[in-house]
């Protein structure tokens, strides 16, 4: 899962009331050597938004990490909304100056905007990007520990780092 030569990103998000509070998280583990956990709020959002929020920040904190070394990210998300958007959706609503097939305004449209944006930006570095989807509330300690930290970011509104260091150390927790 965690290997040399790749940054793995979980995500989450989370919002209460949908709309109300919302938070995202970001646990980037980079080189299986480093890991980055962030969480960020908004006071009045929804629960897709913060899952694309997730993913930007993710990708976003990637981008200052990736060195000659790197060969891919893994992104695991439990939001079929993204993963789906991200992969296949987005291509048309591109297309379509970004209306879906119904010809209405693509939601989040700026979100989507960015994180298209931040995808390019990775390629552009000879990155390859994987997004795989994982089971929410299920076995999966990390995306467990993604959704902690989004749904904690949602209830006390902070934009923070909660882990920067050494990946033995942040692992040992799982064990």
């Amino acid at each position: 899962m965690f290997q040399k030569n790749n940054i793995t990103i979980y995500t989450d998000g989370s919002s209460r009331g949908n709309p109300g509070p919302g938070g995202f998280a970001s646990i980037i583990v980079i080189n299986d050597e480093k890991v980055i956990e962030l969480g960020g709020h908004d006071k009045y959002t929804t629960n897709n938004k913060m899952e694309l929020k997730g993913v930007i920040e993710g990708l976003k904190v990637s981008l200052n990490n990736i060195d000659k070394n790197i060969k891919n990210v893994n992104v695991y998300s439990d939001s079929k909304y993204v993963l789906q958007g991200i992969t296949t959706w987005i291509h048309n609503w591109k297309k379509n100056n970004w209306r879906t097939a119904a010809k209405k305004e693509v939601l989040n449209q700026e979100l989507w905007q960015e994180l298209d944006r931040t995808v390019e930006t990775v390629s552009q570095k000879k990155v390859k990007i994987e997004w795989h989807y994982v089971k929410g509330h299920a076995d999966n300690p990390y995306n467990n520990r993604a959704d902690i930290i989004a749904t904690t970011s949602a209830d006390i509104g902070e934009t923070k780092i909660m882990f920067n260091g050494d990946f033995k150390t942040w692992h040992a927790r799982f064990d």
